[in-house]
């Protein structure tokens, strides 16, 4: 279900490469042209919720200036955790639809008159996640949301969305940043210019990614997939190798086999190094490129891909019988 409480407050200014397009927001939002329902897309990493959280919290403020003002009795309520014209409807944990239920609570906030005078504010993320029944309720309200309503739905994949949802919000679509505006970010949080720079490019790009792949876990689930790249490359049992992986994530899994995947591909096809994300892994990608076809590698990334596809539907029962049939797969091609 939604929630109305409990909210985590708001920062009230963007990641630093998202500031012109908030800026570009926050024009018309002044200009009294801001639409009812925006679509914020972009792929995981990119930073929509900072670009979503900081229009929020500049919406909700009582004296807006180029960000939230901060001060003024609406941005308190934000920075305590609650405002009660605020409706966030996310995924429940564990779940893998957003269900009619919590849109019906949209409707009902919909149609209550703002609390504090201003606007009523109503978060969707990860939008794609509404299931039909649900996707098919939040048409009305996003047909007549009535004066001062604005939804701000947040989508990875935006495709996946209904067409008729699609139709009635202004979408924005975000794309990884160029380095120069995000590589003191990381720097500063990684303590380093060049271990950011390495995992931005393994994030393809990403900021928030690459942040995430760069926390301990992440690097040591990492590391592990590695010696399992290694152990088949020798001729170890892919079987048991997944037994050794059992208590990891196998979406995470998949997502690291894809970008692997993704470099043999370039290597393959072009016979330089330049463009691949992972540099550390070129004596084991020549190694596998030597051994294996640039096409038998494409299915093997087609079928990596529609898995994690599946896996993020809740499609697939038993992940641990995806990720044993993924790695039998590659060591066949390391053996072929």
């Amino acid at each position: 279900m939604a929630e109305l409480s409990a909210t985590p407050p708001l920062d009230p200014a963007p990641l630093p490469w998202l500031v012109p397009r908030f800026a570009e927001l926050a024009r018309l939002a002044d200009a009294g042209r801001l639409p009812h329902a925006l679509l914020l897309s972009g792929p995981r990493g990119v930073g929509k919720r900072s670009l979503a959280d900081a229009l929020i919290a500049r919406t909700l403020c009582a004296a807006p200036g180029q960000t939230a003002c901060g001060t003024c009795h609406g941005c308190a309520m934000l920075a305590s955790g609650y405002h009660p014209d605020l409706l966030r409807v996310e995924l429940e944990e564990g779940k893998r639809q957003i269900r009619i239920d919590a849109i019906r609570e949209v409707n009902a906030f919909v149609a209550q008159t703002a609390q504090q005078g201003g606007y009523r504010v109503i978060l969707i993320s990860p939008a794609e996640t509404m299931n039909v029944a649900a996707a098919n309720a939040l048409l009305k309200s996003l047909e007549e949301p009535g004066g001062r309503t604005l939804f701000v739905l947040l989508a990875d994949i935006p495709s996946r969305l209904l067409p008729t949802i699609r139709s009635r919000c202004q979408h924005w679509s975000l794309a990884p940043p160029e380095e120069a505006a995000c590589l003191p970010w990381l720097a500063q949080r990684l303590g380093d210019e060049e271990e950011a720079r390495f995992w931005l490019g393994l994030a393809g790009g990403l900021p928030l990614a690459a942040l995430a792949q760069a926390e301990p876990a992440s690097r040591a689930l990492r590391q592990q997939l590695l010696e399992t790249f290694e152990a088949l490359v020798r001729g170890a049992e892919p079987v048991a190798e997944a037994a050794r992986l059992e208590r990891q994530s196998v979406e995470a899994t998949l997502w690291y086999g894809i970008a692997w995947l993704e470099d043999l591909i370039r290597l393959g096809l072009s016979g330089e190094p330049g463009g691949v994300r992972n540099p550390d892994l070129l004596p084991l990608y020549r190694q596998a490129v030597k051994n294996g076809r640039v096409r038998d590698w494409f299915r093997l990334l087609d079928y990596a891909r529609e898995q994690r596809r599946l896996l993020a539907a809740g499609g697939n029962p038993n992940p641990q019988l995806v990720l044993e049939a993924w790695l039998v797969r590659w060591s066949a091609l390391l053996r072929s």
